[in-house]
Parts: structure tokens; sequence; C-alpha cells
């Protein structure tokens, strides 16, 4: 009996495992250089104020680099099914990496604005890329176990990023939340070329881009989402600016719909809103990006004007979803191989609406135990909606539009994310001024609150207006629920391996 046979077959399988379990490390280290760079900056910011002056313009630093990330998603989502995946990443991350060089070396606002873009133009790659390579490496049945390592990584830099930048800015220079990033990025960079090798696949025909539709999609995404970002805050919703912005954008639509339906190869094809499974995640997803700008946005604000809580003990108020939603991510399978993706999401997304629905009616003032159990709990619930739908959605399409398929559910998240921070800002800030008989917005009101300072009249204001934002963001539970339920077919219609791969 020959015994080499099974001892070489043993040793090419722990090969392949080594091989992807580093690869699965460098794509941790890549999706940690975007994670991280949500949270880090966030802290250190009266440091660069203060170096670099430009406080009126500041928010732009994330501004910036969020409209960046999201208009990309699409192009390097179409990119990376165009010349693959391992290209995309290594150029995304090398772009990533100059700009966070270029921002240490940041002489005013304006530069480092500036650099931020560049950074977020590396970020997109990142984001979507590091997604659709996780269904690459692994099949079906194992991908909760990679996408609840990548939810990992975002718990943990939910709560090591704000820590990091503020001993980085206090005990060494605001620079260095940039630099830490070159030495990750390296490793990251490393082990990519290093380890992530993908399967040949023979080119039917020429690779063809489509670089007039990639333009017109970022100019549209970029005029449509400066709109909202800025519209109520640089200056009033029905201003002429913001008429401007809005009016070019919805120009622009058009252009992008009349180049795209000419485009042999479309960055946005219409599959994507053709089939019932991609455009249900496509908009339920949208509204999971509308919703959490409830509890990330508001919830600080609420802990610290209404609870009196000191400004570390109402992070931990927030954080504590960062710990429930991966570990339920990683139990949603146990859930979804039983009853189905989009009814596994279902109940997700409406256990969330009701945990939504509940915040409105907590005791005033209240304890503070009321809203992190609120806040584990939801992030138990909305673990439970949105990896069933990623890793449903990525079953149900081939290898070639997979990316396209991942950038375009990332895309709807984070613009919604965009939309619900400018739609919740302004029924906050109404709430507030009816309140307070127009006395300002939310912003100026708590910019000058010490914790447990404010009177009782602006504390109840504050109360009432980041209950309205719930009761919103349950609206917004509530309309995925729906369109789950009436759009989104009951079983996925997911690949076979072979037709798969």
């Amino acid at each position: 009996m020959d015994r080499t046979k099974p001892a070489l077959r043993d040793t090419a399988r722990r090969t392949g495992t080594d091989r992807r379990g580093a690869a699965v490390a460098a794509l941790m280290l890549a999706m940690a250089l975007a994670a991280l760079d949500s949270t880090i900056v966030a802290t250190a910011v009266p440091q660069i104020v203060a170096d670099l002056g430009g406080f009126s313009v500041f928010s732009w630093l994330f501004s910036g680099y969020l409209l960046a990330v999201t208009v990309t998603l699409p192009v390097y989502g179409k990119l990376s099914d165009t010349f693959g995946r391992k290209p995309v990443l290594i150029a995304g991350a090398c772009v990533f990496l100059l700009g966070s060089l270029l921002c240490a070396l940041a002489w005013n606002m304006g530069a480092l604005i500036a650099f931020r873009i560049v950074q977020g133009l590396g970020g997109g790659a990142l984001q979507g890329t590091v997604q659709t390579l996780a269904a690459d490496l692994y099949p079906l049945e194992e991908r909760p176990k990679i996408q609840a390592k990548l939810s990992t990584v975002w718990a943990v830099s939910a709560i090591a990023g704000p820590a990091l930048g503020g001993v980085l800015a206090a005990y060494a220079d605001w620079r260095w939340i940039f630099l830490v990033n070159l030495p990750i990025g390296a490793l990251a960079l490393w082990l990519i070329v290093r380890h992530l090798h993908e399967p040949h696949r023979e080119a039917r025909t020429r690779p063809r881009v489509d670089w007039a539709g990639a333009l017109t999609v970022f100019a549209c995404g970029g005029v449509l989402l400066t709109a909202l970002v800025q519209g109520g805050v640089a200056w009033p919703w029905l201003s002429q600016p913001s008429l401007a912005l809005f009016g070019t954008g919805l120009a622009l639509v058009a252009v992008v719909v009349a180049v795209e339906r000419r485009a042999a190869e479309p960055i946005i094809p219409g599959w994507v809103w053709r089939r019932r499974t991609i455009a249900a995640v496509n908009l339920a997803l949208g509204a999971l990006g509308l919703l959490m700008v409830a509890p990330t946005v508001f919830l600080p604000t609420y802990a610290q004007a209404v609870l009196g809580l000191a400004p570390l003990t109402a992070g931990f108020v927030l954080s504590v979803w960062t710990v429930s939603w991966p570990v339920s991510a990683a139990l949603s399978q146990h859930v979804y191989r039983r009853i189905g993706f989009r009814d596994t999401a279902m109940l997700g997304i409406g256990t969330a609406a009701l945990l939504l629905l509940v915040f409105p009616f907590l005791p005033y003032p209240g304890e503070a135990w009321q809203p992190t159990l609120l806040m584990l709990l939801l992030g138990g619930a909305l673990g439970l909606f949105q990896l069933p739908l990623i890793v449903g959605v990525q079953s149900t399409v081939g290898w070639a539009e997979r990316g396209t398929t991942t950038a375009s559910v990332l895309f709807c998240r984070q613009t919604g994310q965009t939309v619900g921070a400018s739609v919740f800002g302004a029924i906050a800030n109404g709430v507030l001024a009816a309140r307070l008989g127009g006395a300002g917005d939310l912003d100026s009101v708590t910019r000058g609150l010490g914790s447990g300072t404010a009177p009782e009249a602006t504390r109840r204001a504050i109360a009432d207006a980041v209950h309205a934002v719930y009761l919103g963001a349950s609206c917004a539970a509530g309309l995925a629920f729906l369109v789950l339920l009436f759009v989104a077919p009951r079983r996925f219609p997911v690949l076979t391996r072979d037709a798969r791969d």
C-alpha cells in the first residue's frame, strides 16, 4: 500500500490552509487601515486645528474622505471584475498609504483635506475589494467565519481607534495618526503580494474599461453627496448653493444613465437593479446605513447632555454594539441554514425596528444601563441582519460579477449613511428649535455643554430631538423589513460551486 499519496494530499491541504490563513491576515490588516482611519482622526481634531487652523472647515476631514470612498466603490468593483482583485487591492493600498504620508506632511488645513481625499480614493478599493475577496477565498458554508473576522476588525477599531488617536495626539504629535498607517500597510502589502494568489482565468475578449462611465459616476456621486453633506450645515437647504448642487447632480444622473446605456462594460450595469435579490439587498442595506446614523451620531450627545455622563463613559454606551454585532454575525449561519437568508435578515431587522422604537419611551432622564442594554441588543439584531444579506447576495453571482455586486451593496450602505446624517440632522435641529423657540441647532446648543450642566429645558429639548431621530431610524428599519418581504425572493438563487468559480 502506497502511504505517500495520502501524506502528500495532507501536506498540500495544510499548505493551502496556511496560505489562505496568511491571505486572510493580509485582508484583515488592509481592512484595519480603513477601519482605524474612520475613528482615529476624530480624537486628534483639537490638536490638528490648533496647529493648522481652519476650524470652520475641519469637518471636511471626515466628509471629504467619506465622499471619496463612497463614489469610488462602484469603480473599483468593476475594475476588480475586469482585472482581478489582487492588482486593484495593491493599487488601492498604495494610494491609501501615499495619502497617509501626504497627510502627515500637510502644511495647512486645505492641504490636509485634499490629502484626506487622496486617502479616500484608496480606501474605496480597500473596503470593496477585501469584502469581495472574502467571498472568493471561502466557499458558502465557510464565509461566515471570514465575515465575522472582518466584523471583529471594525469592532476593535471602533474601540481602539479613538484611544490610540488620543494617545498619539497627546504624547507624540497628531501627524503620527497618519504615519502609523505606513508600517501596517507595508506588512499588509507584503502579505498580499506573497500569499494572495488568484486562479488564472482566461479572458474571452480584451478587457474594456468604461472610463467615461467611471468619470461621470465619480462626478455625479461627488456632487450629490456634497449637497447632502453640506446642506443645512454650510448653507440652508433652500439656498442657492444647495439648489445649484442638487440641480447639477440630477443633470449628471441623466448623463450617467446615457453613458452607461451605451457602454459595452458599464461601471454600474443595469442587472444590478434588474435582479430582485441584488436590488432588494441594495435597498435594505441602504436603509441600514440610514438607521445607523441614529446611534453613532446622536447617542453620544444624548449620553453626555441628558444622562450627564463623561465623554469616555458615553463612548462606552455606544461601543457595546461593536461587541454584540460580530458575535451575532458569526452565529447567524446557524439560523440562515435553517430558515434562509431572507427570513434571517427579516428577523434581525424586525427586532432592530422594535429596539429603536423602544428608545423614545425610555424614562427621563433615565439610567446609563438602559441605552447600553438597547445598544447591546441592537448590535446583535443588526449582525443577524447584515451578514446573511452580504453572504447571500455574493453567493448568487459568479466571480466575474461578484466585485460589482459587492461594491453596489456597500455603495448603497454608505449613501444611506450620508442621507441619514442630513435627514436626521434636519429632524433633530427642527425639534430642538421648536422646543427652545428657535434658539439654535443641535451642534451649537451642545458645543458648550459641560457634563450634566445643561439647563433642564435644554436637556429635555435634546432628549426630544434624539427621540425623534430614533423614531425615524425605526421607520428606516421597518422600510428594510418591507423591502425584504415584498421585493426579495423567499429563497436566494444561490449558485453551485462549479457555476460560481
